[in-house]
């Protein structure tokens, strides 16, 4: 038998010098080489390739060297990590609300998305004359008010935050602050009370101010007498917008009359409650809690040319009967635009 170690010295021995390193141009691509040092070579040349793979992935910013871009977190994961960042924030008190109690950062996460659904996919509202409604500086955006519940106020929000990218900061009936978390969402919605102070304070800021001057008495009016707007108040609304010089927006809502169609009152419960009304509707409360789901109308909103009060100066404030012609005015002009958006719309649920 063949000595095994000595063979292997012997063909040690014949291995030229220099052969653990590349053939030189001289000798040739087919220099000799042994098989553990091309095994070592080998395992070097990988190596060195995993290092420069990685050196070129950190240099390319996540991409290889054939410049394939390495794939970064999904949507998924990227509305995970806001959503705990969100929470994050809560939790720690990292937040910023204004001196009214307006929430941002809630009301866009939380609120509003909330409110966006029943907006796009159940009254799918359509909009009209948006081009009225200044993008920047406070103006007075004045409504009608329907529906038995405040949703229009809702969906007025919805429309001119996602389509002319501001908040609007409505004024709310001093009821609504009364319920401990009604009050408390709709101050972090950016809404306060409706009163002259708070309503010049954010004009003053430059802020969209919204109003529905009809009050309870628009919003739980009967079926029988929709889309008839009621007593604009004493006309607060005109007294703010002529100390502060800005300008009144009209704005018609057809739709909210067929989500509850109030056919019936129970007054003493309403005294009991301490309520302004207590409705009786078709579905509520013979459905029970079905029965709070509205009807799904079609819904359209007007905005009109702004109606601008500076000819008149901030003195015609204390004049009675400049802000009730004034008042009367708006309200004509509001009432009009109710019955053109009405027939433009056409049936109420198609």
């Amino acid at each position: 038998m063949p000595d095994l170690n000595a063979q292997h010295d012997q063909d040690r021995r014949r291995v030229p010098r220099g052969a653990d390193t590349a053939p030189d141009a001289d000798q040739g691509a087919n220099a000799a080489v042994a098989p553990w040092q091309a095994q070592d070579r080998a395992d070097d040349d990988r190596g060195a390739r995993v290092i420069r793979l990685d050196t070129a992935r950190q240099s390319a910013g996540g991409a290889d060297p054939d410049g394939e871009r390495q794939e970064g977190p999904g949507p998924l994961e990227r509305r995970i990590a806001a959503g705990l960042a969100f929470l994050r924030r809560r939790l720690t008190g990292e937040y910023e609300v204004d001196e009214f109690g307006f929430d941002p950062e809630l009301n866009a996460a939380v609120l509003l998305p909330l409110a966006r659904a029943m907006y796009r996919h159940w009254f799918r509202v359509e909009l009209c004359g948006l081009e009225h409604v200044p993008r920047q500086g406070p103006a007075l955006v004045v409504a009608n008010h329907s529906g038995t519940l405040p949703v229009d106020g809702l969906m007025l929000t919805v429309a001119i935050h996602d389509h002319v990218g501001r908040d609007l900061r409505l004024l709310g009936a001093d009821l609504i602050y009364q319920v401990p978390l009604l009050g408390h969402l709709s101050r972090k919605a950016g809404h306060t009370l409706a009163c002259p102070a708070d309503a010049a304070r954010l004009l003053d800021k430059g802020e969209l101010v919204g109003v529905f001057p009809e009050g309870f008495k628009g919003v739980g009016k009967p079926f029988a007498e929709r889309y008839r707007l009621q007593r604009f108040g004493r006309g607060g609304f005109v007294e703010t917008a002529l100390r502060t010089g800005v300008p009144i927006i009209p704005c018609a809502i057809v739709g909210a009359e067929e989500i509850y169609p109030k056919i019936a009152d129970l007054r003493p419960l309403a005294r009991l409650l301490g309520l302004p009304y207590f409705p009786i509707t078709p579905t509520w409360p013979l459905l029970g809690p079905a029965g709070l789901v509205p009807l799904p109308s079609k819904w359209m909103i007007q905005f009109g040319e702004p109606m601008r009060l500076e000819e008149h100066g901030p003195d015609a404030a204390d004049d009675p009967m400049t802000v009730f012609n004034i008042t009367d005015h708006v309200r004509e002009n509001v009432q009009q635009m109710v019955y053109d958006t009405l027939l433009r719309r056409g049936p109420a649920f198609f």
